[in-house]
């Protein structure tokens, strides 16, 4: 069994920033890629940024240059530091990880529950 809790999500005004935190736990070999995703009101869950175990790194248009993904593999955490927020962040933020189970010894994806980031003023 594997769980994800992500944490960091509030209330921030515009051009203000957030640091997003998930933390995996239970029965985990190895962790390949980690990723965020975001849902907005009325939308598609989009993915936000990934990173792989060689910290290549993948972004959405929206947030490059802005968003910022990393990894710390020993906590089996991957963290978001968003700036300059904007309005249209606004979106629940939910954290995937592909996981090799030391339970099934298969690699599947699992998820978080959620965190939600609202930029309001």
């Amino acid at each position: 069994q594997v769980q994800l809790v992500e944490s960091g999500g509030g209330l921030v005004q515009p051009g203000g920033s957030l640091r997003l935190s998930c933390a995996a736990s239970g029965s985990i070999i190895s962790i390949n890629t980690m990723g965020w995703y975001r849902q907005a009101p009325g939308k598609e869950r989009e993915l936000v940024a990934s990173i792989t175990r060689g910290d290549s790194t993948n972004y959405a248009d929206s947030v490059k240059g802005r968003f910022s993904i990393s990894r710390d593999n020993a906590k089996s955490t991957v963290y978001l530091q968003m700036n300059s927020l904007k309005p249209e962040d606004t979106a629940v933020y939910y954290c995937k990880m592909n996981v090799l189970s030391r339970r099934t010894y298969t690699v599947e994806d699992y998820w978080g529950k959620g965190t939600l980031v609202t930029v309001s003023s």
